[in-house]
């Protein structure tokens, strides 16, 4: 049977992957989560769970040792891009040399695809929408990792044979998302905080532009690369081509839950203000019409339906901010532990 290694798997789009290895491609699945954002109920019954961090390249290497993966997935990742300017040696420890500890394993045992969920943040302000062709020019400590993970998966390739696929998706969203994470995941918060009797907090104006992309149109295109040829050595944009701004999203956000609320603008932060990416090499490569893709107002639905039935969750405030200069009111208060009724926008 083929074997798998899902890092990563107990979190939100890991276990969606999980779930479609074992039940449509029929894979033998190991789980490599620590549960710092994800849970143990999000992995199938099917997969093996081993509780461990990427950063652990001991634990790593013992378990490519024991199980002797074709195919390694790698999703874990703190996908923090506002604040990994904050927490730079975290985000690098977990998002670069973690990676890179899998990619020595998967060179010393001769695995034949790896699998890499980059993001659009390696284009920082770039033109839009973003190909694959552009040179990336990340902005922030988040997407400066994932580029160079990337870099590294090139070099390992002309220097070991070690084949990869790299998807670059963005604005990711639906069931078994983190409702409790406060620094990432608009909707979710936004839901959360929904479910809690809060407002909904926006960075700036609220005319920030994504296209935000329902977790299940983009797993099969992940799952099956390693089946496709033409995905061998490739880097792919993955997700929705349809843009909405965050003051529309609260809006079918707050008419998905049936639940109405404040919208609060907070002060701006450093972000991109304009992201979205052309998908057509993807849909090319893998021969999937373009109009695959769930409109938003109906995959919010999904999403709300979940979140109804889990409830509103609370996430401990990041403790280890590295950079406290220029760090956001808002996450300062989380923080610091001081957030009251009036910073939470309790009504």
């Amino acid at each position: 049977m083929t074997k798998a290694l899902v890092t990563g798997g107990a979190g939100f789009l890991g276990s969606h992957l999980c779930d479609y290895l074992i039940d449509e491609m029929g894979f033998d699945v190991v789980v490599l989560d620590d549960l710092s954002g994800g849970f143990e109920d999000n992995v199938p019954a099917g997969a093996t769970l081993v509780r461990g961090s990427v950063v652990d390249h001991g634990l790593i290497d013992g378990l490519f040792d024991e199980h002797g993966f074709d195919y390694v997935y790698h999703l874990a990742a703190y996908a923090a891009e506002g604040l990994s300017h904050f927490i730079k040696r975290f985000n690098y420890q977990n998002n670069l040399i973690g990676s890179v500890n899998l990619i020595n394993a998967s060179v010393n045992h001769d695995v034949k695809r790896f699998v890499f969920t980059s993001s659009i943040a390696v284009y920082g302000t770039n033109q839009v929408p973003m190909t694959e062709a552009l040179t990336p020019q990340p902005e922030d400590s988040y997407g400066i990792a994932k580029y160079a993970v990337e870099q590294e998966l090139a070099v390992s390739h002309e220097m070991f044979g070690l084949d990869a696929t790299v998807f670059r998706p963005h604005n990711v969203y639906g069931e078994r998302q983190n409702l409790g994470d406060r620094y990432r995941n608009v909707i979710g918060i936004f839901m959360n905080n929904l479910m809690k009797g809060l407002d909904l907090p926006v960075f700036g104006d609220g005319e920030q532009q994504r296209a935000f992309t329902y977790v299940k149109d983009i797993i099969p295109g992940m799952a099956r690369c390693v089946n496709v040829e033409g995905a061998r050595n490739q880097v792919f944009n993955i997700g929705c081509d349809t843009t909405h701004t965050v003051n529309e999203l609260a809006r079918m956000v707050m008419d998905a839950m049936g639940t109405e609320a404040t919208v609060r603008h907070v002060q701006a932060r450093n972000e991109v203000k304009v992201a979205y990416s052309d998908h057509s090499k993807f849909y090319e490569v893998f021969e999937l019409p373009s109009d695959r893709q769930t409109p938003l107002a109906e995959g919010l639905g999904f999403m709300a339906a979940w979140a109804k039935e889990a409830g509103a969750r609370q996430s401990a405030a990041f403790g280890s901010i590295e950079v406290e200069k220029n760090l956001p009111p808002s996450w300062r208060a989380v923080v610091a532990g001081a957030v009251d009724e009036a910073e939470e926008g309790k009504r």
